[in-house]
Order: C-alpha cells, then structure tokens, then sequence
C-alpha cells in the first residue's frame, strides 16, 4: 500500500499502544495494514506505552496475535523505563509498590526491596504507584502511612484514563490523586508526558526524522514536544475530534481518525 504524503518524509515512527495500535483486545481499524506498510517502505517503527499492567513480552506476544510483528527491542514500556530510573537513583533502597506483579518485578530488578505482604511495608522508603485493576483500601492505607513517614513517591503517569472495549476506565493517574491527596507528597513522574519513553526510542531507532503517533493531547502531543519530535494524533482513544479542535499548546501537526487513515493514502482521512 502507498503512503501518505503526510508520512512519507519521515524516516521512523514511534506509535502508542493503548488507544493507537490497539483499543482493549481489538487492533484499531486498519493498524495492522499501516504498519506493514511503513516497514515495506523502509520506515523504522518503534512502539510505546504508558500502561504499566504487563510486561515487555506481553506486549509483543499481544502484538502479534493482533497480526503486527515485533520483536523486545521494538517495545519501550513505562515498566521498563521506571526499572531504569530506580536502578540508577534508588538501588538498595526499600519499596511499597501499588501495582500489578509485573510492576513489582521491574521494581525488585532495579535493585530494591519490595516490601508488600511483609509488616514492615508501611516503613518503606518509596512508594511506587502504577496502574492495577486490582486496588484495595489498605493499598492506600500503607502507602499513605509510608509517605508521611518520609517516603518519597514514584508514579509511572498521571494518565487519568485508558482506553478499554467498554469506554474510558480509571488510569494510573486516578489511583495516584487518592494517593497525593491523602499524603500531601507529589509524585515524580516517569512516563508521559514526561519525555523519557520517546527518548528511550529514540535511542534505539538511530538517526532520522521522527513522526510520534499518539491518541492523547496530554500525553503523546506533550511528550513529543518534550522530545522535540512533531506529533500526530488519532482519535481512536482519549481524544474526541472537539477535544482536538479546542486544543492549545503544543498542538499536533495531523489529527487522523486512525493510525491507517493517517498511514495510507487510499484510508479516510479528516
């Protein structure tokens, strides 16, 4: 399939996951065709997530039942990019981690101490909040506790949401305010729109002009303006064609219905 004239001057292309690529288990309309395409036309792909539920393997295994093919290099993870930060600045130190397993793990690899199930938890000496569809009161009890006592707190986004087949579900960033709220502590974030997962790509995709593809304003369009990169928005996830309309800065160069519509010549496009 031909490209877009929209596409084509780029050389590489950082694409989101949740809401871009994939909305809940389906493939958005398309995503798989468009991908396919870039790489047939030489183009370097690299994709991205701010969702911290699951593992890099995960990811790539979901991708290829989905029919896009990629390998562990090609996937950059908010988990992964929060093992890299704690590894470098917190190893050695003790963690009460709000959470899936997956998180846990990427927080116990970076060198530290992970405190949940033990009675020590609420002494922890950071607090690391990452989106769950599994969270208790007592999750924010221990948390709290451990953040008056001198913890600091490490959050993977304030994503207010994620995009699920039912609609727009409670992100990380809605367990984080019960969290900031209740212990006065501000978290420091790591995901976007913080710039360090497309620099993370970046890295690994080498030198060329950059497209990044996203379906939030506050996230993917920020981030890629933190990484100067020019930024595309689709409207299969978090963002109506209003929302998109009204936006301020920074603002998307494209807003496409879709990752095809704004992949291939022959899709719609608005």
């Amino acid at each position: 399939m031909a490209l877009s004239e929209r596409v084509e001057p780029y050389d590489h292309f950082v694409l989101d996951l949740d809401g871009c690529v994939w909305v809940g288990d389906e493939a958005t309309a398309g995503a798989a065709q468009a991908i396919a395409a870039l790489r047939e036309a030489g183009k370097r792909v690299a994709f991205v997530t701010n969702d911290p539920r699951q593992a890099t393997e995960d990811y790539v295994t979901k991708l290829w039942s989905l029919g896009v093919q990629a390998s562990l290099d090609d996937v950059v993870t908010v988990g992964g990019a929060t093992q890299r930060l704690l590894h470098e600045t917190r190893s050695g130190s003790t963690a009460f981690v709000i959470g899936t397993e997956s998180m846990r793990r990427h927080v116990a690899d970076a060198g530290l101490r992970v405190l949940n199930g033990t009675d020590f938890a609420a002494g922890a000496q950071l607090v690391v909040v990452a989106g769950t569809d599994h969270l208790g009161l007592d999750d924010l009890r221990i948390a709290t506790l451990a953040l008056r006592r001198g913890g600091d707190l490490v959050a993977t986004s304030r994503d207010p949401t994620y995009p699920s087949a039912d609609g727009l579900v409670p992100g990380t960033g809605a367990l984080l305010a019960a969290v900031e709220y209740a212990s006065g502590v501000t978290a420091t974030i790591v995901g976007k729109p913080e710039p360090e997962l497309f620099a993370t790509a970046l890295d690994r995709l080498g030198e060329g002009r950059t497209l990044a593809v996203g379906d939030r304003l506050d996230a993917d369009v920020a981030a890629a303006a933190k990484a100067g990169l020019d930024a595309a928005l689709v409207l299969t996830g978090g963002t109506t064609a209003e929302e998109a309309a009204e936006a301020g800065e920074p603002r998307p160069l494209y807003v496409a219905d879709s990752l095809a519509a704004l992949v291939l010549d022959s899709a719609p496009y608005s």
